[in-house]
């Protein structure tokens, strides 16, 4: 079954890749975790979205998100939120620069590690997708940086090395490639092209944003492994289940 391409959420992608690798040589298992955006979808792409036979729909957004733009029902799926905070958007208003921006952005990914509610949110989704059956679907706003962050568990837990997982996390900025220029045309429009480089800064899937995070993790927790288990508090049995959810 191919993935479709979906005009009203080009984030959409299986979480597996096309089948990634672990350090093992094992392959991890298509058609079982998917990430994406915000579900605000058209007639056919809803449509397309229930061909893929979700059971579980993972919202990683805050509750003043949902509320804000809620989910189109994908029928067959349970929806399921857990609360995550994303960039906040006061301190989006009148960024001055890229380094600004760019030091937003470093909070935004300290803060899953950091911030208690945030690993409460993260151990807890890791927890369900454990016990769930079925093709299932994460996603934040825009499927960039919560979803990118859930996702880069799901790799290293799976055993997927380091680089293959950067670059999958690398693969939102080509997929949302549309749907970013339609946000600096708007950022153009309303506040001039000179803001257009330091928005793009908080609109695009950066190594170093990512890089930030785990050392987040090592620093508090001595690796991401720590990080999963004394941070997200994980037990070894969540942690194998989560395994076998994704290699089989």
């Amino acid at each position: 079954m191919s993935l479709p391409r979906l005009a009203s959420l080009d984030s959409l992608r299986d979480v597996a890749g096309p089948g990634h690798r672990t350090r093992d040589g094992r392959r991890m298992r298509r058609h079982l975790v998917y990430r994406s955006g915000e579900l605000q979808l058209d007639d056919a792409d809803a449509l397309a979205l229930v061909g893929l036979g979700l059971t579980a729909i993972h919202d990683l957004r805050t509750a003043e998100e949902v509320v804000a733009h809620p989910d189109a029902v994908v029928p067959g799926a349970t929806w399921r939120h857990f609360d995550v905070a994303g960039i906040p958007m006061d301190d989006l208003i009148d960024l001055p620069d890229e380094p600004a921006a760019t030091a937003l952005m470093e909070r935004v990914y300290r803060s899953f590690v950091d911030d208690p509610a945030s690993r409460r949110a993260f151990g807890a989704f890791l927890t369900r997708v454990s016990r769930e059956d079925g093709p299932q679907l994460v996603h934040c706003t825009t499927g960039k940086d919560r979803t990118g962050w859930a996702a880069a568990l799901l790799l290293a837990i799976a055993g997927v090395p380091d680089e293959v997982v950067l670059e999958d996390y690398l693969l939102t900025n080509e997929r949302t490639r549309a749907s970013r220029g339609r946000y600096l045309t708007m950022v153009a429009t309303a506040l001039g092209e000179e803001l257009v480089p330091v928005y793009e800064r908080v609109l695009v899937a950066d190594e170093h944003y990512l890089r930030v995070g785990w050392a987040a993790a090592d620093a508090a927790y001595g690796s991401l492994d720590g990080y999963l288990g004394d941070g997200l508090g994980l037990d070894d049995e969540v942690l194998a289940r989560v395994r076998v959810r994704l290699l089989g």
